[in-house]
């Protein structure tokens, strides 16, 4: 009975460990494909939607984020709504957080002085559901980041010192380069502070914080966010020599939309004194503004490879695929498109950055029309981590776009506004601009004229088409709570209502 008894205990425990095997294996399967998506957020600044050569660039060296390309799907007209003063970043950013449209954040942020709202931002809803979050770089946004994060480092501010001088030295940087013989400020000096401070560049710092992050997701059971801000390619554009030998300046081409001075730059709120303007001489010439060039484009070279190392660091960390990478800029840069040279302006060039999702389920090299918001990214995560968009998050999930369960986008106008000084709304392939001091709009044809070089407002041909966005313009107003009152310029364009 005894030796009867042993077997059967035997056999049940062989069972049981069968049975456990299978469950805990099924469990494991379950829980691996079950397990919320992990996110890594790439996020770089001043970064135009033309600045990656597999998007069209042939000028440009970017291999990493060509394979980023290749690795998921470009969204290729993605928008910042603009800013409510000069650091368009400070807007762009608080609206990504927040969830919220550009007025609205504007007035949410005040809540922060008063210690409120934390638990409404981007971070804290990903802690909510139960991720790990990381945050290094670039963060610009009135609220301390430590609220937000579990893990916070080397958090900066809107732009490396522009340039290290002793009192009473002049301003380097500024109105240059006047002629090639021009050398008072070099990208490579690391006298000039800058993203030399510290010693080490602040691009590899950023990767080094991220490179550590992932080391310390791999010993967590829980999934991670990771909001990995770059300075790059704000200025002072400097990169180590390497990277400036791969651009010759003189055969850098010129923008299309080239020209020495924009007629309405001060009116529209671009005035000489104006930062991002002053980098440059005035009037712009050809060698100035290609010597910028080249050195925006040298420095988003050495931030491509800093990402290099960031994707092939998670490929090893083995988990690249339970992860999704989003990489966006906060807006564009005009560098030397219609005699601007910052990005405080409703052209194109000044509001579409880049925008690229790969991971799971995300086809692969494929580009996407329709117009978004970058700021889409964050309810997208939410998505992606199982948490119910809140009603206060105007933007919507980029998801059933890029998986292409859905083919129409989810604004029929994208809406953008520069303090009190210009509007814009771009709808159905035009694009309506507004400066209210000037007392003038502007009409652009996107589909024949993708520079917005030629004004068509005057044109009787398109008096329907300046009505109809203008009306789209006026709701979009009212949608977004803007505060420009532009009924004064209703007899620009006879027939729209007020």
């Amino acid at each position: 009975m005894q030796k009867i008894t042993t077997v059967l205990r035997s056999g049940i425990i062989l069972w049981g460990a069968v049975l456990m095997s299978v469950f805990f294996t099924g469990c494991s399967d379950t829980s691996t494909s079950e397990r919320p998506p992990n996110i890594l957020f790439l996020f770089s600044d001043d970064q135009i939607y033309s600045s990656i050569h597999a998007l069209g660039n042939e000028e440009i060296y970017t291999p990493n984020l060509d394979r980023l390309v290749r690795r998921g799907t470009s969204l290729t007209n993605a928008f910042n709504m603009g800013g409510w003063n000069g650091a368009i970043c400070t807007a762009s950013r608080s609206m990504l957080i927040t969830g919220r449209s550009l007025w609205h954040a504007n007035a949410f942020r005040q809540s922060w002085k008063k210690g409120q709202g934390v638990d409404q931002t981007w971070g804290k809803l990903m802690q909510q559901a139960g991720y790990d979050t990381y945050m290094t770089g670039k963060w610009h946004v009135e609220l301390d980041p430590n609220l937000v994060f579990d893990t916070v480092r080397h958090v900066r501010k809107g732009m490396p010192n522009d340039y290290r001088r002793e009192k009473g030295e002049k301003r380097l940087g500024y109105n240059r380069p006047k002629n090639p013989t021009d050398t008072s400020w070099l990208p490579t000096d690391p006298k000039h502070g800058g993203y030399w401070e510290g010693g080490k560049h602040w691009s590899e710092v950023t990767r080094d914080d991220a490179l550590d992050y992932l080391d310390m997701a791999g010993q967590s059971d829980r999934p991670f966010m990771m909001y990995v801000a770059f300075n790059a390619p704000h200025d002072p554009r400097q990169a180590p020599q390497a990277y400036q030998d791969l651009y010759d300046t003189s055969a850098l081409s010129l923008p299309l939309s080239y020209q020495p001075d924009y007629p309405d730059r001060e009116l529209m709120g671009n005035p000489k004194g104006l930062r991002d303007e002053a980098l440059a001489p005035f009037p712009r010439t050809p060698f100035a503004v290609k010597t910028h060039k080249k050195e925006y484009y040298a420095i988003i070279s050495h931030l491509d490879a800093q990402i290099g190392k960031i994707l092939d660091a998670l490929e090893a960390s083995g988990q690249l695929e339970n992860t999704y990478i989003f990489f966006t800029s906060d807006h564009g840069l005009a560098m030397g498109r219609h005699g601007l040279i910052g990005k405080q302006s409703m052209y194109d060039h000044s509001v579409k950055p880049p925008l690229i999702i790969a991971g799971p389920d995300i086809p692969k090299n494929k580009r996407i029309t329709a117009e978004v918001y970058l700021q889409d990214l964050m309810p997208t995560a939410l998505e992606l981590a199982g948490v119910p968009k809140p009603d206060y998050v105007e933007f919507h999930s980029l998801l059933p776009l890029a998986t292409g369960a859905q083919q129409a986008g989810n604004y029929p106008a994208i809406y953008g506004a520069y303090m009190q000084v210009q509007r814009m709304v771009r709808k159905d392939g035009f694009k309506l601009i507004v400066y209210p001091k000037a007392q003038k709009v502007l009409l652009f044809d996107l589909e024949n004229d993708p520079e917005e070089i030629n004004d068509i407002s005057a044109d009787p041909a398109y008096t329907a088409k300046l009505e109809e966005l203008w009306d789209a313009l006026m709701a979009l107003q009212q949608q977004y709570d803007d505060p420009l009152d532009l009924k004064d310029l209703t007899h620009f364009v006879s027939g729209a209502e007020s």
